[in-house]
């Protein structure tokens, strides 16, 4: 991937539906000046799993825009938000997206 990430916040959630993951990242990407680095779709479900990067603050309220955007139309399956992510977590998120 082009894009240096490094050292920016993540937020990570996924949802049961593909669908509703682009509806909820739609949303969080017009509330906060955040950066969608991937969208992976599970492999066993209909789901998917969307990450995005920015600020502390930008990343929790992306987070809390998208899973109000998602919760009337789909489960949410997990979510998280990593302040300020390890080296190692960094190789594993470029790992990972770059596959």
């Amino acid at each position: 991937m082009a894009e240096n990430y490094e050292g920016m916040a993540i937020g990570i959630f996924e949802l049961d539906s593909e669908c509703a993951c682009f509806v909820a990242l739609d949303a969080a990407a017009k509330t906060a000046a955040v950066k969608i680095q991937g969208v992976e779709r599970n492999r066993l479900k209909a789901g998917a799993c969307v990450k995005m990067r920015g600020s502390i603050s930008d990343v929790k309220a992306a987070m809390e825009a998208a899973l109000r955007a998602a919760e009337p139309i789909s489960r949410i399956t997990a979510h998280s938000v990593i302040a300020s992510p390890a080296g190692d977590t960094e190789k594993a998120m470029a790992i990972t997206i770059n596959k």
